[in-house]
């Protein structure tokens, strides 16, 4: 069993100053990676500028801001790739920025994605600092800051936006604001198809309230009325867009699994993914990247275990293992799995409480380390394969 209310340290609120430290070391590793970034596109003759706002799905988004959505491609195998596959938050975002400033839409895109980058830090620092400490929770933004993929977070895509509502969510889940925690989970729906793992760690901790009341194992409450409403609100956004694409397809409420199906996107229950690692083993030099792909995936899996083992809260574990789940055992390209476990972010808690406990000099040099080695290979990475 595991506890919905913090039992390591004192309620606290996340002040801007007290998150301070670690807005401060984020913007310090993120800063580090774009200079590496630079510096490596700059060599290779190519615009780091480009590589941040106009490649891959950044594209799609900027085109979803500028005119909206009716757009496809056409492949030559018959594939259909509609922009209606991606989730109208960001760029309803962008497109209003762009619409207050005289930025453009691919710098909108970006600036509502380096914006949510610090919202999310802000985020992990609340939710970790609750729990855990402030040290604790200094280290685990550092820690989200320097994962191998963390340039990802300085692109004009969607996984900081959603990471900060997501973040935000279980903070005011954890705090009983059951109200912003529905409306955020909302607005997490309306930004990638993950979105459900925030509507069902909202919903599991509501109903698991509701139960222990009705047990008595809790005094009833008095803010009824205010979780129930959190509870319905959840599931609006991320029901609304499917229920809208279906319309606008003429599909019905599955037309949005035919437009990720367009994409060969869908859920196979990891079957795709499991003949994508055996096939590393068919020769000796891939055979090493398999062997990685596997430990990959059990630390993963060890990480999840140590924080049901943790007692972390079951929203948090909920919301994990729901991101989990989605991404290992998705049809989707391989390339984006590392990318898509970026909202995963309570699997960073017990690596975050361990460096807590270290003197401050060590926890540094090791963080110090980590960070130069993700911003070299956020750099190398974006100028080769990068997140599709």
């Amino acid at each position: 069993m595991t506890d919905l209310e913090t039992r390591v340290a004192p309620p606290a609120s996340p002040t801007l100053r007290r998150a301070a430290p670690a807005l401060l070391g984020y913007a310090a590793v993120r800063a580090l990676g774009l200079i590496s970034l630079a510096v490596w596109s700059a060599a290779r003759d190519k615009s780091a500028y480009t590589l941040l706002t106009a490649r891959w799905d950044s594209l799609w988004y900027t085109r979803v801001a500028e005119l909206g959505y009716g757009y496809e491609v056409r492949l030559p195998n018959g594939d259909v790739h509609s922009n209606l596959a991606f989730f109208p938050l960001l760029p309803w975002l962008a497109r209003l920025l762009r619409e207050l400033t005289p930025l453009s839409y691919a710098d909108a895109g970006l600036a509502v994605s380096l914006l949510s980058s610090l919202a999310a830090a802000w985020g992990i620092f609340a939710v970790a600092d609750r729990l855990y400490g402030r040290r604790a929770g200094v280290c685990a933004v550092l820690l989200w800051a320097v994962l191998p993929v963390g340039i990802v977070q300085s692109m004009a895509y969607s996984e900081s936006l959603f990471t900060a509502l997501a973040a935000w969510s279980l903070y005011a889940v954890l705090t009983g604001r059951w109200v912003t925690a529905g409306l955020l989970a909302s607005l997490a729906g309306l930004t990638r198809p993950v979105g459900i793992a925030v509507v069902a760690a909202v919903w599991t901790a509501g109903v698991v309230s509701f139960g222990r009341e009705r047990s008595g194992a809790d005094a009833p409450g008095a803010r009824v009325a205010p979780r129930a409403l959190g509870l319905l609100l959840a599931p609006l956004g991320a029901a609304g867009y499917v229920l809208w694409v279906g319309h606008r397809t003429g599909k019905g409420p599955l037309g949005y699994l035919d437009v990720q199906a367009g994409w060969r996107n869908g859920f196979d229950g990891g079957h795709a993914f499991a003949l994508f690692v055996i096939g590393k083993f068919t020769s000796v030099p891939s055979a090493f990247a398999g062997l990685a792909l596997v430990v990959g995936v059990a630390l993963l899996v060890l990480l999840h275990v140590a924080g049901v083992r943790a007692r972390q809260p079951l929203p948090l574990l909920v919301h994990t293992g729901v991101v989990l789940v989605l991404a290992l055992c998705a049809s989707s390209y391989f390339g984006s799995k590392p990318r898509l476990l970026l909202p995963a972010f309570p699997l960073l808690f017990p690596l975050a409480t361990a460096l807590a406990r270290l003197r401050p000099r060590r926890s540094a040099l090791v963080l110090g380390g980590v960070a130069v080695a993700s911003a070299v290979y956020g750099a190398w990475w974006l100028n080769g394969s990068g997140p599709p």
